[in-house]
């Protein structure tokens, strides 16, 4: 049994995942933290993260950056694992996360889905023949308009693992508005687009001539992403330091 504390319990994705847990017979969330405490969760819930004292394994993240710097002192202090889901992070917070992986087990990941990190050796793949014959790369990304962040980690974490098959050649271009000169070959464009109720949707495209090559991934629920964070979970239960992915757990469930 992986017990869990769940680190933003009562936002979407919070409640997501308690559901999802609640009929898994493999692991239970112990405790909750959010600074709303407005339900009842069948389980304890903190409104800060300083106050909590239940034993468990491992903490999910899915919560705000302006928490992120309160939740890795709680890691710290007490060696917990942690399962980071929240984006947005500045450099000093991941700079913090990555720190804290030599003393933590720390598995963070832009998107909990195993279509999207299967979708990453996909387009790093790609690259490796469309990029390097002169194709223009660009990816779009839509999200629902509650979102804070643009582009989202994933689209982000698609262009990184494109860049990096490609040496790391690509120059991140977010807006074209002002820009009035034609694309260069070292351009990687990320669109966002925000509205609605779009759970998640994220498009590779390999623009050459005469033939368009297009990667799209859609999610069409929330729950794709909490059973992935709750697997992660269970693979970071017992491990004591090291940074790791979701590529990581997909490997050892293979």
């Amino acid at each position: 049994m992986t017990k869990i504390i769940m680190h933003g319990c009562n936002g979407a994705m919070g409640q997501t995942i308690s559901k999802i847990v609640k009929e898994d017979q493999d692991a239970e969330i112990v405790a909750g933290i959010d600074i709303v405490d407005n339900r009842d969760n069948g389980y304890p819930v903190f409104t800060s993260i300083k106050d909590c004292n239940v034993d468990a394994d491992v903490i999910i993240d899915f919560c705000s950056a302006k928490a992120m710097d309160t939740l890795l002192d709680f890691c710290e202090e007490k060696k917990m694992p942690v399962v980071v889901c929240t984006t947005g992070l500045s450099d000093e917070q991941l700079s913090r996360i990555k720190k804290l992986s030599e003393t933590c087990a720390v598995l963070k990941s832009a998107n909990m889905s195993l279509g999207i990190n299967t979708l990453f050796k996909l387009v790093q793949d790609a690259a490796k023949v469309l990029a390097t014959s002169g194709y223009d790369v660009e990816i779009v990304e839509k999200h629902h308009n509650q979102k804070l962040d643009a582009p989202s980690g994933t689209a982000l974490a698609l262009a990184d693992a494109i860049n990096e098959s490609m040496n790391g050649q690509y120059e991140y271009i977010y807006d074209r508005s002002q820009r009035r000169e034609k694309r260069d070959k070292k351009e990687l464009g990320i669109s966002a687009v925000r509205g609605g109720t779009i759970v998640g949707e994220h498009e590779v495209i390999f623009a050459g001539i005469d033939e368009v090559i297009e990667f799209k991934h859609t999610a069409y629920s929330k729950a794709v992403f909490a059973k992935g964070s709750v697997a992660a979970a269970k693979f970071l239960k017992g491990k004591k330091v090291g940074m790791f992915d979701m590529r990581d757990v997909i490997a050892d469930a293979q």
